[in-house]
């Protein structure tokens, strides 16, 4: 049977059954053995520390810092090509894989860097807007961590669908500030004395998402005027659409799925409901039916 995370994992067979194409398509899905859990431990770990690499690029740097961060990026993005090559070697759909969104993100969170490697010298090294506008699309290093929050499982322990709903909502809201900073940063730095760094941007997003508006930064180019239109509709439509589904969670869990009144045949009662909402008659006792439903 397929899992939930990952279409192209099958049911496991024995390690000893197992060809080398299954077993690193299982180890690459597992979660529960001890190496499985170390590969995820891992790629979190790696996700976290590429992500940092991202902010602190955002501020002042000298020379040997920016080299030093760079030869760790390149390390790092080493790894995630294995990492891809590996998935991809293991699929059974291959195609299939390579089509799905988390490979999709996987790609498109190590291109910039994956570009500036073929690019001749270390031109990152300099302000030029070509490698700005290349290194922007790596705000979407965010999106890699969708991967673990897939299925009914988190740090390694199966959990209630509430909480699924839960950290895909923490992760919602992370993205959508991680990503309109970044965005915001490109377009505004360059023009914009008051956002000089990741964290000048991330207050302005959280302000902005928020509606508070205090006024100390604000978008001085016509970019930057559309990407916070943009950040404020997503932040108006989305965040709440991921609370209602834990809202909704909740409550369908509060209501009774397997109670139905014998009588008007009435289900989803709440918890604590002893009589049926519609026709009145005891949810726990039998009884003949009133006349009307005979």
């Amino acid at each position: 049977m397929p899992s939930p995370l990952n279409p192209d994992h099958n049911a496991p067979s024995s390690p000893g059954q197992r060809s080398l194409r299954e077993t690193v398509n299982f180890y690459m899905t597992d979660f529960r053995t001890p190496l499985g859990k170390w590969i995820d431990v891992s790629i979190i770990a790696l996700n976290l520390i590429f992500v940092a690499l991202f902010i602190i690029n955002t501020y002042p740097l000298t020379i040997q810092q920016k080299l030093f961060i760079w030869h760790l990026e390149e390390a790092i993005v080493f790894i995630f090509v294995a990492e891809y090559l590996l998935r991809l070697y293991g699929a059974t759909r291959r195609w299939e894989h390579v089509k799905s969104i988390y490979s999709i993100i996987d790609l498109v969170s190590i291109m910039p860097t994956l570009i500036l490697l073929v690019l001749p010298g270390y031109f990152f090294i300099y302000d030029i807007r070509f490698i700005q506008i290349i290194r922007v699309f790596a705000v979407f290093r965010i999106f890699r961590f969708i991967r673990f929050i897939a299925a009914d499982h988190l740090l390694f322990g199966k959990i209630s669908l509430g909480m699924v709903n839960v950290a895909r909502l923490i992760l919602t809201v992370i993205i959508i500030f991680f990503v309109y900073s970044g965005l915001f940063y490109f377009v505004e730095s360059p023009v914009n004395p008051e956002v000089q760094n990741f964290g000048n941007a991330f207050y302005f997003t959280v302000v902005a998402v928020s509606t508070v508006g205090f006024g100390d930064i604000v978008p001085v180019s016509e970019a930057g005027r559309f990407v916070t239109i943009a950040m404020i509709i997503s932040g108006i439509i989305i965040i709440p659409f991921e609370a209602a589904r834990i809202f909704r969670a909740w409550i369908n869990l509060r209501e009774k799925k397997v109670l139905i009144c014998p009588y008007c045949g009435l289900d989803r009662h709440d918890v604590d409901a002893k009589y049926c909402k519609n026709c009145g008659q005891d949810l726990y006792r039998e009884e003949k039916p009133p006349d009307q439903y005979q």
